[in-house]
């Protein structure tokens, strides 16, 4: 059968959101809803994987998920013509995972990486949760049917657990999908990633050799979504650079990682390339280069973080706009969960 398009994009509520945020998938949200129907979930479960000194606590949770909610919308989504909803308020989710836990396979489990980076060398004290999360990952998006999601390199494993766990699910149950009206014996879709060009993959900006990250101890690392204009400029004109000028050509880069990392921004921003952008400023100082660049994220960041100051400070409005999309979400839930449930053999209330 052919399966209706839709994307579903998740956002963990881990806090201070930055410009690698933005840039590596928000922007990128933004672009989507202009072709495509679209779920933009956070995802509240994900986050409670990990130790509560990691996710804040109660208070810190639910403050997050405003504030990724408010920078969805500050950036440009619209959550009338999209649904935008946090994770918890559709029970399907977790439903559906244990479905799926039945379906994967403890080998499969094993062999994914990021659970071995996230649980460091004290295994045996991660949470049953943080090894579960890729079958919760692939019920966050086939509870939705959904065709396509936006993924970054760190995520491309899951997504082929995804896939792997709708093929089973499908061949398991082939008769009883048929015996439900899909003659083809598909109920799942395998869902694909969705290309949106070139990653931009934002680093640090005191060690260009690493991701920009929240968890850095020096704020001086990152641009977070709520700096002001003064903000911003200082910690851009503070940003590493090494004593060299810009190159000519995008090739130059190559060895000079904070260069690359300042470049990338400034094209990324201007939804320019490297080379566009060097062919401006190549040959030139950085201190020229970086008083462009501090322009340029002001410009584009500027109305972004008051936007999010104005809509965290109203925390009613917020959270109605994510009981709207709970219950425009929950409604295609509903219909998916039936289904299953009957697929499977589980009695219910009509």
């Amino acid at each position: 059968m052919a399966f209706v398009e839709r994307v579903f994009s998740g956002v963990q509520p881990t806090g201070n959101l930055h410009l690698g945020n933005y840039l590596g998938a928000i922007v990128n949200f933004v672009k989507m809803q202009e072709t495509h129907n679209c779920i933009y979930c956070v995802v509240d479960m994900h986050a409670i994987t990990m130790p509560i000194d990691v996710w804040g606590g109660p208070a810190e949770l639910a403050r997050n998920t405003r504030e990724v909610t408010a920078a969805f919308i500050a950036a440009g989504i619209d959550p009338k013509k999209h649904i935008v909803f946090n994770q918890s308020q559709v029970s399907g989710h977790a439903e559906l995972a244990w479905i799926f836990n039945c379906v994967a396979r403890i080998g499969w489990l094993n062999r994914m990486t990021q659970f071995k980076e996230k649980a460091g060398k004290d295994r045996e004290n991660a949470s049953v949760g943080l090894y579960d999360y890729p079958v919760l990952m692939a019920a966050d998006i086939l509870l939705y049917r959904a065709t396509h999601v936006p993924v970054g390199e760190d995520q491309k494993q899951h997504l082929e657990l995804s896939r792997d766990i709708a093929q089973k699910f499908n061949n398991d149950f082939g008769d009883a999908i048929r015996a439900q009206g899909f003659g083809d014996g598909l109920f799942f879709p395998l869902p694909e990633p969705f290309i949106t060009g070139p990653a931009t993959r934002v680093m640090s900006l005191r060690d260009g050799t690493k991701k920009m990250s929240k968890s850095d101890a020096s704020d001086y690392s990152r641009i977070n979504l709520t700096d002001d204009a003064d903000t911003i400029a200082q910690k851009v004109r503070k940003a590493k650079t090494d004593p060299e000028p810009l190159p000519s050509e995008e090739k130059g880069l190559d060895t000079r990682p904070e260069a690359d990392n300042l470049v990338g921004i400034y094209a990324a921003l201007s939804d320019r390339s490297k080379a566009d952008v060097l062919r401006d400023f190549g040959g030139g100082q950085f201190s020229s280069f970086k008083n462009a660049l501090v322009e340029l994220c002001v410009t584009k960041l500027g109305p972004i973080a008051a936007e999010m100051k104005r809509l965290t400070a109203d925390p009613g409005y917020v959270d109605s706009v994510l009981v709207d999309g709970g219950e425009r979400a929950q409604t295609i839930a509903a219909e998916t969960m039936k289904t299953a449930k009957d697929i499977v053999g589980f009695i219910r209330k009509p």
